[in-house]
């Protein structure tokens, strides 16, 4: 468990090609492990979304994940410093990516999981848009084309001028926007800064956002069984947390991004086992080319 939430030092040879072989394999482990844990975590919130307003919601689960960081990092020896919530860019990390579970979640709770994660799934498109606008990063003619490709499946996923889904289709965009800024600069999170001080960091930030959006919105009564199904949902979402940063800050990115799509098979069978969702042909469609872009782009970071 303390090798689970431990930063891996900065140390060592990652050029040599067995240091890299074994970065990536734990790279690729945990992103793994980290959809899985936000997927049935998103199952679990929005099952209980059905009965609590969304500023409670996320605001219990955020109070309880930030409890459960706390008492990780006490039970295994981790001090918490609190300069370290500040350090770099980790402050602004966490205030975007609260704005983005906001909006991610917020669009969740009204469509099917497997188009909300479809959706989200096209943060590398996003990414290869920002790198272009924000580090003036060159782009081939074939990127271009591969990013125009994705937004198009983007838009099968959406499907504009089917009933219910335009609003909350294009907030869950918005989300994935904020999501690729979030990825971006997780990278440039200062390396002695341990992995679950960020996760910490980003559990505040959430709790904070959604306390704001609480104010609005209002109280109602909790039940035994929500309660239950938030607490269950913080340990998944701590996990995947802090399996993400971990993830992003070991080996080849271009290597480990891709198994982020192992996510989306998840909710399409969470989907249909718990509400019997299943994309149309046109989101299928959609899925692929959000896939198939997403992983060229992916590999090919390393041109």
């Amino acid at each position: 468990m303390a090798d689970a939430i431990q930063t891996p030092p900065d140390g060592g040879d990652r050029t040599h090609p067995s240091a890299a072989h074994d970065a990536n394999r734990r790279g690729i482990e945990l992103m793994t492990l980290s959809m899985a844990c936000f997927i049935v975590n998103d199952t679990l919130v929005k099952f209980v979304s059905q009965s609590l307003p969304t500023g409670q919601l996320i605001f219990l689960r955020g109070a309880m994940a930030s409890v459960l960081v706390l008492a990780i990092m006490r039970g295994t020896g981790v001090p918490l410093v609190p300069r370290q919530l500040v350090r770099g860019v980790v402050p602004l990390r966490s205030a975007i990516d609260a704005a983005a579970t906001l909006a991610y979640l917020g669009s969740l709770f009204h469509l099917p999981i497997a188009d909300a994660t479809a959706i989200n799934m096209a943060t590398p498109l996003v990414i290869t848009v920002l790198a272009v606008m924000w580090l003036r990063a060159r782009v081939t003619i074939a990127r271009a084309l591969a990013v125009a490709l994705g937004f198009a499946g983007v838009l099968l996923v959406i499907q504009p001028g089917v009933d219910g889904l335009n609003a909350w289709a294009w907030l869950c965009l918005l989300g994935t926007v904020l999501h690729a800024l979030r990825d971006l600069l997780t990278q440039r999170v200062p390396r002695d800064v341990p992995s679950i001080a960020v996760t910490l960091a980003t559990a505040v930030a959430v709790t904070v956002a959604a306390g704001g959006l609480l104010l609005v919105q209002g109280w109602q009564p909790l039940g035994a069984r929500a309660f239950a199904l938030l607490a269950l949902a913080a340990v998944f979402l701590t996990g995947g947390y802090q399996f993400l940063v971990r993830a992003m800050r070991s080996g080849d990115i271009a290597v480990i991004a891709p198994f982020r799509y192992s996510g989306l098979l998840m909710a399409v069978a969470l989907g249909w086992l718990v509400w019997g969702d299943v994309p149309n042909a046109l989101a299928w469609c959609g899925i692929t080319l959000v896939v198939a872009t997403g992983l060229y782009l992916l590999r090919s970071r390393r041109g």
